[in-house]
């Protein structure tokens, strides 16, 4: 990984690679009481949040954006990043896309300004192999998993617009910070009452509110956070599959195997030889992750 390249007095970010499509690594540690600065989109980009949470506003629309969330950014469009919610920081993997890039994926115009997407779980298994790239956990390059990202993502734009976030700051808060301690009990055995509790609310006004902000239910949170991590194990480290299932929060193998086989196209042992970089493993990843739509 390249030397972190200070942007301001809260942002940090590393050049990964360079090209058609570059990736960046993004580091912030703003706080509640960083001043909120307009900034531009340089390029187009489709970026993976890995870490913390943050807001973004762009043309008149607001997002709340946690772990497994993705940014979609329209190269021109001004912006700007909160963080009144969250004091530990935020990280991303940013995939910036040249302008024949752009014009080479052939999509329509307003997929590139959809803005936040809540967590999706096609989503998330390629950000954690292009962050195991990233680490060197694997011998799949971070720009190969960054084209089967944006790949992906345009094959499931239709219909993934979320509609305009129309919450309050203290209901914003609420839900950000359950998702983040979701994310760090996702191994554990966890029901939406213990999640309201822990929020101060009951069940029914927890789950509206959580779907409101988040985009999702905390139930599909919480399976998502499993499969996300469940990702990351298969495609870092060479424990057993079911070491990695229990690992992550899932009762049984035959569960956590129809799941990620569902959302990743292919069954976790072939996830895995992929992120090792067996050849024909990797072309059928592609296949089936990059397919679009029509």
């Amino acid at each position: 990984m390249s030397t972190p390249v200070p942007t301001g007095t809260a942002m940090h970010v590393a050049p990964l690679h360079r090209g058609a499509l570059s990736v960046l690594d993004f580091r912030c540690q703003a706080g509640p009481h960083t001043p909120v600065q307009v900034e531009r989109h340089d390029l187009t980009s489709v970026s993976y949040v890995r870490r913390g949470s943050f807001g973004y506003r762009a043309r008149g629309e607001e997002f709340e954006l946690v772990a497994g969330s993705v940014l979609v950014g329209h190269c021109g469009d001004e912006f700007e990043c909160t963080h009144a919610h969250h004091h530990g920081g935020d990280e991303c993997l940013s995939f910036k896309l040249a302008p024949e890039l752009v014009d080479e994926f052939d999509a329509r115009a307003q997929h590139w300004r959809a803005g936040g997407l809540p967590p999706l779980p096609e989503l998330m298994v390629l950000g954690e192999l292009a962050q195991a790239a990233v680490d060197g956990d694997t011998d799949f390059g971070v720009d190969e998993a960054g084209l089967l990202l944006v790949g992906r993502y345009l094959s499931l734009a239709d219909g993934r617009r979320r509609p305009p976030l129309q919450a309050t700051a203290r209901d914003r808060r609420r839900a950000v910070e359950s998702a983040l301690w979701l994310d760090d009990h996702a191994h554990e055995d966890i029901d939406l009452q213990a999640t309201a509790e822990q929020a101060g609310l009951s069940a029914w006004h927890f789950l509206r509110l959580f779907a409101r902000v988040v985009g999702v239910t905390p139930h599909q949170y919480l399976l998502r956070a499993r499969l996300r991590h469940a990702a990351r194990m298969l495609a870092e480290d060479g424990r057993a599959i079911t070491d990695v299932a229990l690992d992550a929060g899932f009762a049984d193998l035959s569960n956590f195997t129809r799941s990620f086989h569902r959302v990743a196209g292919v069954p976790p042992r072939q996830f895995r030889n992929a992120a090792r970089g067996d050849r024909e493993r990797i072309a059928l990843l592609g296949r089936r992750l990059g397919r679009r739509r029509h």
